[in-house]
């Protein structure tokens, strides 16, 4: 099934209405995902005038999809736990609970943030770097939230397509744009030549004012019943303002094209904030150090641990936050003796700090030491059981060290208890196939394939799980249940293929 007109509208509107800014899906090209191609919904018959949910997730997953394969999102597991911590915190509070929100962080200098159709949420790690509180990156979020509550983007493209300028930014579903792509192939820098072009359509269709407002009053209530400050939101804001009246900032300030500040919306804004009332919170640990180590994984590791040097030389000190930065990116520049030695400095001053274990255990593995590395994690995780960042080190460490069983066991389970990203699904199936279990390996990776929305790929390697010899009863009720759900998630034209087929050995 090729996308209709009205599909590829929506996908065009989704572009720039959620601001290409956002690393904006960068070089995601339909034609160069055949699976995403034959599974856009169809919304051009008048039953579905109004998109559902379900596309919009489904559109959502295609653009997210898109930027993982071009390796745009951070996979991190301690920046993605702490950027899902506190936006599930947020989302919880949204009294909305049609959505599964999924926050994540983007490899972007730019000064910006998104919201893609489905609950998925992006910010970039210049927009992190920007902010100077928890409260500030809590509004950012909150804003951003609101959007996808008050199904804005979807609003919006039905508005449009009624008006008939959606069929003019249908241009940009061919090509969505992004940094990466866009310096990494003629073609994706052509579409970006293109959408630079239509740059103008863009902006004429982004987020309008009267759905910025609401946003922002929806996002300010929740961060306030999330327990943040609702004048962080304003605070930043104001900062924005400030600062992109210097000329060399502009362009790295996206966030004020998608989400344009005036006078009128700070203002508004810090008269909800103020009428809700101040609410004392203070910056998490987690924060501080979340935003160094970021500091130290996006760039050059090399600038990262010069500003940490600088402030030595200035005489301003490190603070423990900055520490644990400089840490990271002596691991990051493949100094890993130097970050051991503060490392292990730091897990005998603050036991308690679980960044301290895991960093230390990877500075180890990069070193050469596993044994020690894995003594490092193994310990950490009695003391913080089932900690996905402390797991995930201590599962590659042992298969650096050769121990694949034993990763793979650890890897269960964890992820018998908490659901992995894409990533980590990746890596138990990878874990799984290195200890021998075929089944298991074909299990996760069907699962994999699912959160990347391409259900061909997870049902074929169902089929592949139940036609192996030897499994037990567990096994293949687990394997016959799922391949069902799958079957049943299907476009109608592959749910009529694969009808017949009962899988192998059921």
């Amino acid at each position: 099934m090729k996308p209709s007109n009205s599909a590829r509208a929506l996908l065009a509107a989704v572009a720039a209405a959620a601001g290409v800014g956002v690393a904006g899906a960068a070089g995601f090209n339909v034609a160069d995902h055949p699976s995403a191609d034959q599974e856009l919904p169809e919304l051009g018959s008048a039953a579905n005038a109004a998109i559902s949910l379900d596309d919009e997730y489904r559109v959502g997953l295609m653009i997210v999809r898109g930027m993982r394969d071009t390796g745009q999102i951070l996979e991190d597991p301690e920046i993605s736990e702490y950027i899902q911590e506190l936006g599930h915190r947020l989302s919880s509070h949204a009294e909305e609970g049609q959505h599964q929100f999924n926050y994540f962080v983007v490899r972007d200098p730019e000064i910006n943030a998104g919201a893609w159709p489905g609950g998925f949420i992006a910010v970039n790690s210049g927009l992190v770097l920007a902010t100077r509180s928890e409260d500030e990156l809590a509004g950012v979020l909150a804003h951003e939230t609101a959007h996808v509550t008050q199904r804005h983007i979807a609003r919006m493209a039905v508005d449009q397509a009624h008006a008939g300028l959606v069929s003019t930014a249908a241009m940009l579903a061919a090509v969505l744009v992004g940094a990466t792509a866009g310096r990494s192939s003629p073609g994706a820098m052509e579409g970006a030549i293109a959408a630079t072009e239509g740059a103008a359509i863009q902006h004429q269709i982004n987020y309008t004012r009267t759905q910025e407002f609401e946003a922002d009053r929806i996002g300010i209530s929740t961060m306030a019943s999330a327990g943040f400050d609702p004048l962080g939101m304003p605070s930043f804001f104001e900062t924005l303002n400030h600062n992109s009246a210097d000329p060399s900032r502009i362009k790295a300030i996206e966030f004020l094209i998608d989400h344009p500040v005036t006078s009128d919306r700070i203002a508004e804004s810090r008269n909800r904030a103020e009428q809700i009332g101040r609410i004392h919170h203070t910056d998490s640990l987690g924060y501080g150090l979340m935003r160094e180590r970021l500091r130290s994984l996006v760039g050059d590791p090399q600038l990262a641990h010069a500003y940490y040097a600088n402030l030595l030389k200035n005489g301003s000190g490190q603070s423990l936050e900055e520490r644990y930065g400089d840490a990271v990116a002596n691991i990051a520049a493949r100094n890993p003796a130097a970050a051991v030695t503060e490392l292990q400095t730091l897990v005998r001053e603050y036991p308690k700090v679980t960044q301290f274990h895991s960093s230390l255990g990877q500075a180890l593995l990069a070193e050469g030491q596993f044994k020690e590395s894995e003594a490092v994690l193994e310990k950490a995780l009695t003391l913080f059981p089932r900690n996905v960042p402390v797991t995930i080190h201590l599962a590659e460490t042992l298969m650096r060290a050769g121990d694949n069983k034993r990763a793979h066991l650890v890897l269960l389970d964890l992820f018998n208890v908490v659901e992995p990203t894409p990533d980590q699904a990746r890596l138990i199936a990878k874990a799984a196939n290195a200890a021998g279990d075929i089944a298991d390996s074909y299990y996760y990776l069907s699962e994999f394939y699912i959160m990347s929305g391409e259900l061909m790929m997870s049902y074929n390697q169902l089929q592949l799980a139940l036609g192996l010899p030897g499994l037990n009863a567990i096994q293949r009720a687990r394997f016959s249940a799922r391949l069902d759900e799958v079957r049943a998630a299907l476009p109608k034209d592959r749910q009529n293929t694969t009808a017949g087929q009962n899988g192998n050995g059921r």
